[in-house]
């Protein structure tokens, strides 16, 4: 099953997008200049494809990848502020 969602976050808006697998569902909460994803994708692809992008590990719900903390971020994600350590949702302001 696919599940999207629009998430208002403080006036930005973001969608979300939940794919159920076998193990874990893959989580992608996507802004309008970059995005957070779980684990299931690929922050290699992205850093080449010079996307801003966020990767955060452990989530099962839109609220899991809102409240995780930033585990990887590329170089275009570091460019406009996101920083590992700090909580998807302060990741996502940054790139809305």
């Amino acid at each position: 099953m696919i599940e999207t969602k629009e998430i208002n976050l403080d006036g930005s808006k973001v969608l979300g997008i939940k794919i159920e697998l076998p193990q874990a569902p893959l989580l992608l909460l996507v802004a309008s200049r970059g995005y957070v994803m779980c684990s299931y994708l690929n922050a290699d692809v992205a850093e080449k494809l010079g996307q801003a992008a966020a990767l955060v590990a452990g989530v099962k719900t839109f609220d899991d990848v809102l409240n995780a903390k930033i585990v990887r971020a590329t170089s275009k994600a570091k460019e406009l502020g996101v920083r590992e350590g700090m909580l998807g949702r302060e990741a996502l302001k940054l790139v809305c």
